[in-house]
């Protein structure tokens, strides 16, 4: 007979189960012979319930702690990702192809100026079937190392970036592997690179997948080969995806990409599109950032308690002065005596009350604003080259703010207008693209700082129409551009700004100083309107004026030619623009 598990062992009957005197008489009850034998008048036999009629329900055993505690395990960050890859920008189709693309040309163009190369990229996207195709990133940039690359590609969280306080497109180390991953997920092909490092050398050509339990790469292939090119890196992966046109699309993203970086040439190919090519409007890279050390203003307790242990300084004076911008010996001296630390006391040994005292001594002392040589902002000469190559207007102009702080942070914001676009109508909303570290920003739009930023400006100042709640109305381009160490974005996918006061306050004032300036315009263009069409109600009747005084005055034809001519000099001459 088999034995039944404990979730199968079936629940007692609820008459079944008797207790107390019930119980009693029940094993009083006598058996067999002697329970057939009737005992005076039979009673009538009660009817069944239906519920009676059903099977017993089993009893349901719940876990303990034991067994669950053998059920916990750790989850990689590759795993997560893979099961919440829409937290990377991969939640459809049309938006992954833009994820991908985006993520290996962030990382080719920061290459790139990283090594003071001009950079030169080659784009590819092939259509395989209807819902999936192969993209191509090609760039110029000094290439990978042979033992960097299975990490760089296959592991997610893994890249230079993130502890550098320095600006720069990538800071995570997702992106790129997050693309593999994906690729991986909906078509079980490796990620494909080739790396050139030296023209005297030959490339290294990789295939590499994720073991998304371990986040660590596996390679299927390592070999190296012949690549006709001095130094640089090719990116080749296949991917479930849609290609759609459109301001949203792999297309509008490389044309504000090539406004963005316009010391970049690009060559875009589309699927059954010729070869798009965006020509380099300036030879010269942008200034290169510097990297600094955190601002004492920017870090929490718990951030401080861990630097207090992991320092190699011999005392929290050097601590201070040594791990931190901004923080000289003097503003050093002051913050130990607010904090009641003496300066000799190690670093390791400063305990949790301390560190407190120590945080709230350092937010209380006044320290100038962190070095701001680690932006790397556009300018206002390259905003408006690039606004000049992208769009014809008849107004340009182009605002670049000092640097600012939030959170201990540098950052700096760059704005640039474009006005009577043509090929744009003039009833509709305006266009507004954003960008992050040079970065196109084309998700998310009503969730970001920059949309709040603009709209809250009073449009209407400078002659410009605007709904309550929503953009200006007209022929008008706004590009905003924030440059910052790390730019505070709303989710791993960084396609959104955060609503800090901070930056949300240096929006309005670089696009109070554009508007400014576009009013000063729009209203002189207003002026000559206005002023060109009384000439040409007076320029109408100065023929009947010649006539008239022609027949008033008695004047021959050759007098009245002369006044008419002198009439319209002087409407010439007293013209006021």
């Amino acid at each position: 007979m088999a034995l039944l598990e404990p979730e199968e062992i079936p629940a007692p009957s609820p008459k079944s189960v008797q207790t107390g005197k019930g119980a009693a008489k029940a094993a009083a009850k006598p058996t067999g012979k002697a329970a057939a034998k009737p005992t005076g008048k039979a009673s009538p036999k009660p009817a069944r319930e239906p519920s009676e009629k059903r099977a017993p329900k089993s009893v349901r055993v719940h876990p303990d702690a034991r067994e669950m505690a053998n059920r916990q395990r750790e989850i990689s960050v590759s795993e997560f990702f893979s099961k919440n890859r829409h937290l990377l920008g991969f939640d459809n189709p049309a938006k992954a192809l833009l994820t991908t693309i985006k993520e290996a040309v962030d990382n080719s163009l920061d290459a790139c100026e990283e090594a003071g190369i001009l950079p030169d990229l080659r784009i590819e996207i092939v259509e395989l079937s209807e819902t999936r195709y192969r993209v191509v990133v090609e760039d110029n940039g000094p290439g990978i190392v042979r033992q960097q690359v299975p990490r760089v590609f296959g592991s997610l969280l893994y890249g230079s970036k993130f502890h550098r306080l320095r600006q720069s497109r990538g800071q995570q180390g997702i992106g790129i592997s997050a693309a593999g991953m994906y690729g991986q997920l909906t078509t079980g092909k490796p990620i494909i690179i080739r790396s050139k490092i030296d023209a005297n050398k030959p490339a290294h050509h990789f295939e590499i997948q994720i073991d998304t339990n371990r986040n660590m790469p596996v390679v299927g292939v390592d070999k190296e080969v012949e690549w006709d090119v001095d130094h640089g890196t090719r990116v080749e992966l296949e991917l479930e995806a849609t290609y759609k046109r459109g301001k949203r699309s792999v297309d509008g993203y490389m044309e504000q990409t090539a406004l963005a970086n316009p010391h970049a040439r690009i060559v875009y190919k589309a699927p059954k599109d010729p070869e798009m090519v965006f020509e380099r409007a300036t030879n010269e890279l942008p200034k290169e950032p510097m990297e600094i050390k955190p601002h004492p203003h920017g870090i929490e307790l718990g951030m401080l308690m861990r630097m207090l242990k992991d320092t190699t300084s011999r005392n929290v004076k050097a601590f201070l002065t040594t791990e931190f911008s901004r923080v000289s010996a003097k503003a050093a001296e002051d913050i130990l005596k607010a904090a009641k630390v003496d300066e000799s006391t190690s670093p390791s040994r400063v305990h949790r009350d301390s560190a407190e005292k120590l945080y709230q001594a350092i937010n209380a002392t006044k320290l100038m604003a962190p070095p701001t040589n680690c932006l790397s902002p556009i300018g206002e000469d390259q905003l408006l080259a690039g606004m000049r190559t992208q769009f014809q207007a008849d107004f340009y102009t182009a605002n670049s703010r000092g640097p600012q702080v939030y959170r201990g942070n540098p950052f700096l914001i760059e704005v640039g207008l474009a006005w009577n676009v043509k090929e744009m109508p003039g009833d509709d909303l305006a266009e507004l693209y954003r960008f992050a570290n040079r970065v196109p920003l084309l998700y998310q739009q009503s969730a970001c700082a920059v949309t709040k930023g603009v709209i809250s400006t009073s449009w209407k100042s400078y002659g410009v129409q605007q709904s309550r709640g929503a953009l200006p109305t007209g022929a008008l381009v706004i590009m905003v551009h924030i440059a910052s160490v790390w730019v505070p974005f709303t989710s791993e996918s960084k396609e959104a700004i955060a609503h800090y006061p901070e930056i949300i306050k240096e929006i309005r004032l670089a696009i109070q100083e554009c508007g400014r300036r576009l009013g000063i315009y729009v209203r002189r263009g207003q002026r000559e309107a206005m002023e060109l069409k009384k000439l040409s109600y007076i320029e109408k009747y100065i023929p009947h004026i010649g006539i008239a005084l022609k027949e008033i005055l008695k004047l021959s034809d050759q007098q009245e030619k002369d006044v008419v001519a002198t009439l319209r000099d002087t409407l010439e001459r007293s013209r006021n623009l």
